[in-house]
Formats: structure tokens, C-alpha cells, sequence
């Protein structure tokens, strides 16, 4: 195999300052990465590498600089890359350390050019913005208001601010105008923190929404900050199908993305892009998932809008690269693929005619490549009650909080190591995670470290409560400090909430001056 080399700091710095494309991958797990790791850096965690390296790094010879914190973890994820077939590799010569003892910044916190580009959009077009206290008191004097919340359902599901209602991100500019019914209804757009909010709201005005525009300061955690109280388990979102208006918002949504350099292709377009050699291309579906799954362009990813945008860096790691983004009815592409060109880095286009023909379906999952599946014994759910295995957990530290089999042990896989002293010698193993795919690399780690006898859950935790069992949960197990795998929100912590809130919402702020510090972000240069 070809040796793969080092790269210093200042050569790197250069580099990136240079253009064209660089992916910079950082093999710590995402807990770790999020102490400290370079503006443009992506988490690609050892433990993920081999399922996310295919969507991350769509071109073979496309140049990666492996990085970490100086553990050597980047010379190992290095080694996985290569033998998956990548083949322009180079390791950051001291990792994170090096690049800061250099005079360069180093960023806490996680999707931080997205978290920093929506700071920088509400200092660039002025977002207006109301805090909770304002907003409780708009209420409570029955104004005229809509009140969106522009995440996922899931985190709406979480917390919510009463009467809100779900929109996430690319959906608003779709969606809020046929929801209207008076040019004098305000609407106020928020977030669990700052970005999402302020991109919701600025997305409204770019669009051209006549009505008064509002992101909510801060979001859920001013909400909460301020002493009010979030709604839990609520549902409530946009009607779903083709809103009336779709021709209306898609001639705004267009002269947004035109006005800063979105390109429109055909399929024919695409095919061209797709062939021509030396150049990443991502081609990312921005609709909700659900309408991803029921049909979607054939090589497409499932990256909804507002997400997109919120966390780019977990679809597209290749600077310079070019990214096709496809709608059915153009709006949500549009508006999204405008904000990725004021974030900057990257050659955007949208897709017409691009569902058309014959579609894939169902929801697209990161597959291991068949040459890395190792052979490893399978066994059914009935095991669990017959052989009185330990069971091993590979799920992500915050899934296994919410459920996991009774008495089963929470591990990272790629540093099973620190469970021996849990396993009893002798006694069987059983490994269960989100995949049989990930399951099956774990239990093979588990091997080459003497345990034996191993074995993979068939269906993991699904077979298991389809078979009758019930999941246990803790919110406590692992503790937050043994989280390495997962940046920890706030409220995902056990203690000192309040004060983590505070601490975020404070950070975010300062993104803006670090940016600057840094000098590599190429805001609104399109």
C-alpha cells in the first residue's frame, strides 16, 4: 500500500487558504472532536468510519487530512481509508495540539460552520428578533401570531413553545405563506438556541413574506431561562402534500438562490457532472425524509433542507466540491442551495425534473462495504434466555440511555477493550447495535481480543421486543462523562442544565469573533 504521509500545520493552513478540494476528517469520537478541532473539520469517529466514509467522501483520489488530538487515532482512520480505496491521504503531523501551538484557532462545540454562518447571517441582513419575555407578553395580549419551530419533529416532540407549530428549516418558505391567512399575522420562528431560528426567520424575509418576520432569541433555552415552561410530546405540524402556492414561493425561492450563484441542471446536467473525473459531487435530496423514502432520484442521500444547512458538515465534507440538490416542486432546493452558497466553499445547483422516471425507494442506510463484513456467528433472540449471555450494546451512548436490553453493557466499538475486566471469561457474548452490519465489526474486535464465545443478535433490540421484551431505560447509564461518542446538548445532561444552556447560548455568540480569529470562512463570497 501506498505510505501515507504527513502534513504540518502551516503547509495545511496554506492549503486551505489556497481553494480547490481538501476534506479535513477527524477520527476522534464525536464527544471528543467536540473539545476542540479545527473550523473545517468533520467527525468521521473510528467507530463509524467504514459506513460513513462513502457519504462523506464520494470520490476516490479526493485529498483527506486525517486529524485528531495527537492520540494517532488519524493514522488508524487513515488506514481504514485507504483500504477502502482512497487513495490521496495524509495525516495532520501533532494533531490539534500542533495546529494551536502553530497560532491557529482551534473551535469547541459541534457543526460549528453551520452554528458560526447562521450568527454571521443575522449580523449580515440585520434578523429582527424577540426574546421569551416579549414573546410570552405578545401572547398573552392576543396578538395576531404564527409561531414555528424550525427543528426536526423529534426535537419538537422534546420541547416546544406553546402554540408553535412544526416547520422545520427548508419547509418554511414552503410551507408558511399558504399559511397565512393575514398580511398582519407576525411571525416568530425558533429554535432550541439561535442559528435555526435566525435562518428560519431570515429565510421568510429573503423569500419575500410581506408579513412582520421574527426569530425567537435564544429559542427553547431563553424560553426556559426566562422561567417559562416548554410543552412536551406535542405533534403539531404543517399539513402535508403540495401547498397551493408552490409556483408562487418556488419564482421567490429561485430569485434567492440565483441572486447568489445557484446554477440550475437537468438530469442530462447531472449525468454530465457525474462523468467528469477530478471533480466530488454530492447529490443530496432536501426533502423530508418521509418523501425521500416513498420515492427518490436513484444515487440521491436523504439531507433534509433546514438540517442541511443547521449541520452541512454531516453530509459534505469535501471543500470545493460540488453539491446537486433535488426537490419535486424546486422551493425547498432552491432556498437551501442559496444558504449553502453564502456559507460558502462549494459549487451549488438544483435539480429540475429531478423526480422524474424511475425512482428508488425506501430510506437509504449507510451499507458496509461486502469485502469488510466479517464472518461471525449469528444468533436468535431465544439465546438471550437460554445461554445467559452478557450483551453488548454498540448503539450511540444517548440511544442506549433511552433503551436497551436488560443488563446490557453500553460500548464504543473500536475500543472494546475497556469492557474485558466486564466480561467474565468463558461466558458468552452477544453483540447487538443498530445494524447486524456494525454488530458483526464489534463482535470481530471482540474475538481478536480473546473473547469467545461472540455472537451477533439477529434483528438486535427490534427482535428483542418483537420477541416480548421490554427495553430498560436509564438516564444515567453511561454517565454524561462517559459519553464520548455524542456531543451532549444541555439537555441531554444530568446536571448543571441551566448552566450548560447558558454556556451554549454564549459560545454560539462568540462563533462570530472566533470566525474572524480564524480568518478561513468564506461568508457571503460567493
Amino acid at each position: 500500500m501506498q505510505k501515507i504521509e504527513t502534513i504540518e500545520a502551516a503547509a495545511l493552513k496554506a492549503r486551505l487558504r489556497q481553494g480547490g478540494e481538501i476534506a479535513l476528517l477527524d477520527a476522534r469520537e464525536e464527544g471528543e472532536f467536540s473539545a476542540a478541532h479545527l473550523f473545517w473539520a468533520v467527525p468521521c469517529p473510528l467507530s463509524q468510519a467504514e459506513f460513513r466514509a462513502a457519504r462523506l467522501l464520494p470520490r476516490l483520489d479526493a485529498p483527506v487530512v486525517c486529524l485528531d488530538g495527537g492520540e494517532g487515532h488519524a493514522r488508524r482512520l487513515a488506514g481504514v481509508l485507504q483500504g477502502l480505496g482512497y487513495t490521496q491521504l495524509s495525516v495532520l503531523a501533532g494533531g490539534t495540539p500542533a495546529w494551536q501551538a502553530a497560532g491557529y484557532e482551534l473551535f469547541s462545540g459541534f457543526n460549528v460552520p453551520s452554528k458560526a454562518f447562521g450568527e454571521w447571517v443575522e449580523h449580515h441582513y440585520a434578523t429582527p428578533s424577540v426574546d421569551a419575555a416579549e414573546l410570552a407578553a405578545m401572547q398573552a395580549a392576543g396578538e395576531d401570531l404564527l409561531v414555528v419551530d424550525s427543528r426536526p419533529m423529534a426535537e419538537f416532540r422534546n420541547m416546544s413553545i406553546p402554540g408553535a407549530i412544526d416547520v422545520p428549516g427548508a419547509e418554511l418558505a414552503y410551507r408558511v405563506p399558504s399559511m397565512l391567512a393575514r398580511p398582519e399575522t407576525t411571525v416568530v420562528v425558533n429554535c432550541a438556541g439561535r442559528t435555526r431560528s435566525i435562518l428560519g426567520a431570515e429565510s421568510l424575509r429573503r423569500a419575500g413574506l410581506p408579513n412582520r418576520v421574527v426569530a425567537l432569541r435564544n429559542g427553547t433555552m431563553g424560553w426556559e431561562l426566562a422561567g417559562l415552561t416548554c410543552n412536551r410530546g406535542r405533534e403539531d405540524r404543517y399539513a402535508p402534500g403540495t401547498p397551493p402556492d408552490a409556483a408562487e414561493t418556488l419564482a421567490r425561492a429561485r430569485r434567492f438562490a440565483e441572486g447568489a450563484g445557484v446554477r440550475w441542471i437537468d438530469r442530462e446536467g447531472l449525468a454530465a457532472l457525474r462523468a467528469e473525473a477530478g471533480r466530488s459531487l454530492y447529490v443530496l435530496d432536501v426533502r423530508d425524509p418521509a418523501e425521500f423514502a416513498e420515492g427518490h432520484l436513484p444515487g440521491s442521500v436523504s439531507a433534509p433542507g433546514g438540517q442541511l444547512v443547521q449541520a452541512t458538515d454531516a453530509w459534505v465534507a469535501v471543500r470545493g466540491a460540488r453539491i446537486v440538490l433535488v426537490d419535486d416542486t424546486g422551493t425547498r432546493a432552491a432556498m437551501t442551495a442559496g444558504w449553502l452558497r453564502q456559507l460558502g466553499g462549494w459549487e451549488v445547483f438544483c435539480l429540475t425534473g429531478g423526480l422524474a422516471g424511475a425512482l428508488e425507494t425506501g430510506p437509504a442506510a449507510p451499507a458496509l462495504p461486502a469485502a469488510l463484513r466479517p464472518a461471525v456467528a449469528r444468533v436468535e433472540v431465544a439465546a438471550l434466555h437460554r445461554d445467559g449471555p452478557v450483551v453488548v450494546d454498540l448503539a450511540r451512548s444517548l440511544a442506549f440511555r433511552a433503551g436497551h436490553i436488560p443488563g446490557a453493557i453500553w460500548g464504543v466499538r473500536t475500543r472494546l477493550a475497556l469492557l474485558l475486566p466486564l466480561l467474565a471469561p468463558g461466558r458468552p457474548v452477544v453483540v447487538t447495535a443498530p445494524s447486524e452490519e456494525l454488530a458483526a465489526l464489534g463482535a470481530a474486535e471482540l474475538a481478536g481480543l480473546g473473547v469467545a464465545p461472540v455472537a451477533v443478535l439477529e434483528g438486535g433490540n427490534a427482535a428483542f421486543v418483537a420477541a416480548g421484551g421490554t427495553l430498560a431505560a436509564d438516564r444515567t447509564n453511561p454517565p454524561d462523562e462517559a459519553c464520548v461518542d455524542a456531543w451532549l446538548r444541555p439537555y441531554d445532561r444530568n446536571a448543571g442544565v441551566e448552566a450548560a444552556m447558558r454556556e451554549y447560548l454564549a459560545w454560539e455568540i462568540d462563533l462570530v469573533h472566533a470566525v474572524e480569529r480564524d480568518g478561513d470562512a468564506p461568508f457571503g463570497a460567493w
